[in-house]
């Protein structure tokens, strides 16, 4: 008892430091202590409750060696789960014979040895404690007693507390169930089942460190490098929190979002790629800035405070007749006109309204492409004559028929008479870059095809803005 209390004292002691549980890194432990044997439960009748009656009754029923009295290894398999071998050695010095009465006696100070194996369980992770590991065992030994030897099944809850990285106390309880557990006819056990108490101190080991930085090569990102348990072993050379592998400057205290780099303006261009390392500018200006925001830097820029293109040394390009198209790109210096059409006006709505009017009334003759009426030609000069006002513009012509004849030589015949459409105009001076021209047959009715009038409106050729 007087060694038992001196382990409870430790385990109390224990609780506030941290530490961790036997795991892959150090996959290896070994423990040592007292084991007290209990026969208790082998007596009386069979009832669950009898062998737990009185079950911390040292001093009556536990048989304690006051030495080191049991040696464990073991080694941590994954998944929380830990196998080991166990051997144990006691003095049988009280034997509970029967319950009820209480009936003790002293078998001879038998010898008690067992070796047993086991798979434990550990809770520690479940229960997110790395001092606290409460665990299950189950496993199988034998016992030697005196000159009886038996077989058992084994059971048991323990409970280790974790005091630093590689030291721990444990305490446990199993129950050893003998098959066929007997007494001689004089009273002495041959077979009994039994519980066995442990308390003890665990070492665990195996772990490796190459670096010697603390941190074991299994979790350590640079095993072979001492450095950080923030960077998983991984050193930080200029202190700037910037592991050195992912440093651009590595022994240079700099910042994290240019790599460890030192930005002296705060412009966020790393000093040794800054053209103006004292002056915040831009980084599409190697660091450098641009009053006037056109993309050329301060010191090139010959027109510092007037916006102004690189070509021209960031001065502004003439602009004749201020429509915001420089000259150089102005298809119509001298006269205004949207940039979308290279500074030339756009075609007004008047101007397509009487393209449309001229382009109806050109007739052909039925089922062919060639002019019906002697007004074309006349009609084709008025539409060259609009089309010249809007050299950049460009227009489609459509050609369209009625239903009359089949759908195949409806389709070449409205292409037939577009293009024709198209080729005089071109021959009156568009440009054929301008003009384009398309067919869509009888696909495109805008009147009904069951009457003469509306079929003869069906047959017509159609003006169109493209851009």
């Amino acid at each position: 008892m007087k060694h038992l209390n001196k382990l409870f004292v430790a385990v109390l002691m224990a609780m506030g430091v941290s530490s961790q549980a036997q795991d892959s890194n150090n996959p290896w432990a070994i423990a040592f202590g007292v084991n007290a044997v209990d026969t208790r439960t082998s007596a009386g009748d069979d009832k669950i409750g009898n062998h737990f009656d009185q079950f911390f009754d040292v001093k009556d029923h536990w048989n304690i060696l006051p030495s080191v009295s049991y040696l464990k290894v073991s080694r941590y398999v994954g998944s929380n789960f830990t196998v080991g071998l166990q051997g144990s050695v006691n003095k049988m010095d009280k034997f509970v014979v029967d319950v009820n009465p209480l009936l003790v006696q002293n078998p001879g100070d038998l010898m008690y040895y067992g070796i047993d194996g086991f798979v434990k369980y550990s809770f520690a992770k479940l229960i997110n404690s790395k001092v606290i590991d409460p665990n299950v065992n189950l496993g199988g030994g034998y016992t030697f007693l005196g000159d009886n030897s038996f077989g058992t099944v084994n059971g048991g809850l323990g409970l280790t507390l974790w005091v630093s990285e590689n030291v721990g106390i444990e305490l446990g309880s199993t129950y050893k169930k003998s098959f066929g557990d007997r007494m001689s006819n004089i009273g002495a056990p041959i077979a009994p089942s039994h519980f066995q108490h442990t308390a003890g101190i665990v070492f665990k080991f195996g772990g490796k460190d190459t670096d010697g930085d603390g941190i074991y090569d299994k979790e350590d990102a640079c095993p072979e490098v001492a450095g950080l348990k923030q960077f998983n072993g991984c050193p930080d050379t200029d202190g700037d929190g910037i592991i050195d592998s992912e440093d651009a400057c590595p022994e240079v205290a700099g910042i994290a979002a240019l790599k460890g780099c030192p930005d002296a303006d705060g412009d966020g261009i790393t000093d040794a790629e800054d053209a103006c390392p004292n002056v915040a500018g831009l980084a599409s200006l190697k660091g450098c800035p641009d009053a006037d925001k056109d993309g050329v830097a301060d010191k090139d820029d010959k027109c510092p405070n007037v916006a102004g293109p690189k070509e021209n040394a960031g001065c502004p390009w003439p602009d004749t007749d201020n429509d915001g198209v420089a000259d150089k790109d102005d298809a119509c210096p001298e006269v205004a006109g949207p940039a979308s059409n290279k500074g030339c006006p756009e075609v007004p709505q008047e101007a397509m309204d009487e393209l449309k009017s001229q382009a109806r009334f050109i007739y052909f003759n039925t089922g062919k492409s060639t002019f019906k009426t002697a007004d074309v030609p006349k009609r084709l000069d008025a539409m060259a004559a609009l089309l010249k006002n809007y050299p950049n513009s460009e227009f489609l012509i459509e050609g369209h028929t009625d239903s009359d004849g089949s759908d195949s030589f409806n389709q070449k015949l409205s292409e037939a008479r577009a293009g024709v459409v198209r080729k005089a105009l071109i021959d009156r001076g568009i440009s054929d870059s301008k003009l384009k021209s398309v067919g869509y047959g009888e696909s495109m009715p805008v009147a009904t095809n069951k009457t003469a009038a509306g079929k003869a409106l069906n047959r017509r050729t159609e003006v169109k803005l493209v851009k």
